[in-house]
């Protein structure tokens, strides 16, 4: 029998790996051009920080499912997941191929509001899993922040 957390952690990679595939070597050339803030000295760690994010994200699905599985009411917060992490994965290739930083940040800050009211959400559900959500919604202003930030630092990339 498949594990819920084997669908849904296998959903949360296919997802993330088919976000990957729409960069071409030009649009990490023009992302990594950018000037950043002089703050921004924990640039090496983002990567980490995503990991923790999309970690807590899935296992947080996997706690909502596991508590209600297969009501409706569980469906469309699955739903509600997956446009979270489209969101959250849209950042990176839609700012890349439109070469704007003003549309990182409207994504970085829808993708925080979709985080906030998926955690009140599953709250009822599983306090747990509304918690393992904090890991982005904290990290979600600090990288759409930064990204605002690098506006004016970039004005031809805005």
């Amino acid at each position: 029998m498949i594990k819920s957390w084997m669908v849904i952690g296998g959903i949360a990679f296919l997802v993330a790996i088919a976000s990957n595939l729409l960069l071409n070597p030009n649009d990490i050339r023009w992302f990594n051009r950018l000037t950043r803030p002089g703050w921004l000295t924990f640039e090496t760690a983002i990567p980490l920080i995503w990991t923790i994010v999309f970690i807590g994200g899935a296992w947080s699905a996997i706690l909502v499912w596991e508590a209600e599985p297969r009501t409706p009411q569980t469906w469309g917060l699955m739903g509600f997941y997956l446009l979270l992490e489209l969101v959250i994965l849209a950042y990176t290739p839609v700012m890349c191929k439109m070469k704007s930083l003003r549309v990182g940040t409207i994504l970085g800050g829808t993708g925080f509001i979709l985080g906030i009211m998926l955690m009140i959400s599953v709250w009822p559900i599983s306090q747990t899993a509304a918690l393992l959500l904090l890991p982005f919604v904290l990290w979600s202003p600090i990288g759409t922040y930064t990204t605002w930030v690098m506006i004016p630092l970039n004005p031809a990339d805005a």
